[in-house]
């Protein structure tokens, strides 16, 4: 499992194993009496230290499949594979133990709490874990370290910018070291440099071998990743690497810096 200490550089970031696995995945919902069928047999493998993007319009199923990648939900039919380990079938207490140990999500809205410094607000996910207090503000501290907000630590979320909120939301997902990060729409409250800075932290992060996926509406957010992939009635119709990737700290120099 990758850790905020243990990350290590993957030589021209190539997957050395398979974080996720899913075989014809199905998933039915029923609304009154109408059954709508969100997946439709999807079967993708995610490799560790792999960055990958999903795209789809309204209703195109990259929902239903983050949820379920995320075990917020579970398959209909099929199998979904993270780690390795077949959670398909894991009830609701398994499955927010695996949330807490080996995923970490980052929303849209930066979800934080208002009165909470933004120590605390990275340290949250620790308390449902058996690690002390010193070892929770510790990893806090790292975590916040590894998005460059070491000198923001003590500052609440009204003194802080959109995109330092969001990079305490990216700590916040890291401090339990997980295997792998989830993010979806990421930037979508965000400036269109703030947008690329969140990349650039992203991108550092897959450089030193945390597995992300990200969620996105956006075709430029999309190309910052390694492979997108494109969701459509339920189904994967393109997989594909990124080719000629940028490299968000480079794109950063071109941009203006934004003033108030």
């Amino acid at each position: 499992m990758a850790t905020t200490n243990q990350i290590q550089e993957t030589p021209g970031g190539a997957a050395v194993s398979e974080v996720i696995r899913a075989e014809e995945v199905h998933k039915y919902y029923d609304l009154g009496e109408t059954r709508v069928h969100a997946l439709r047999g999807v079967s993708v493998a995610i490799g560790r230290g792999e960055f990958v993007a999903i795209m789809g319009a309204s209703g195109s199923g990259k929902s239903t499949f983050m949820n379920m990648l995320g075990c917020l939900d579970r398959p209909s039919a099929g199998r979904y594979l993270l780690e390795g380990m077949d959670v398909s079938q894991h009830d609701k207490k398994a499955l927010a133990l695996i949330r807490n140990q080996k995923i970490g999500f980052v929303f849209q809205g930066f979800n934080l709490l208002a009165r909470t410094t933004a120590l605390e607000n990275t340290e949250l996910p620790t308390l449902y874990t058996k690690i002390d207090k010193a070892e929770r503000e510790k990893r806090a501290a790292e975590a916040l370290a590894m998005v460059g907000l070491t000198e923001r630590a003590q500052h609440f979320p009204s003194q802080m910018s959109g995109g330092q909120q969001q990079r305490v939301a990216i700590a916040r997902a890291l401090v339990n070291r997980p295997s792998i990060l989830l993010a979806d729409e990421p930037t979508g409250n965000l400036d269109s440099r703030t947008s690329v800075e969140i990349m650039e932290i992203l991108q550092n992060l897959n450089d030193k071998g945390l597995t992300i996926v990200l969620v996105t509406h956006e075709h430029d957010i999309a190309q910052f990743a390694k492979r997108v992939l494109v969701f459509r009635d339920g189904k994967i119709r393109k997989d594909d690497r990124v080719m000629s990737r940028p490299r968000a700290s480079e794109v950063l120099e071109s941009l203006p810096t934004l003033e108030d």
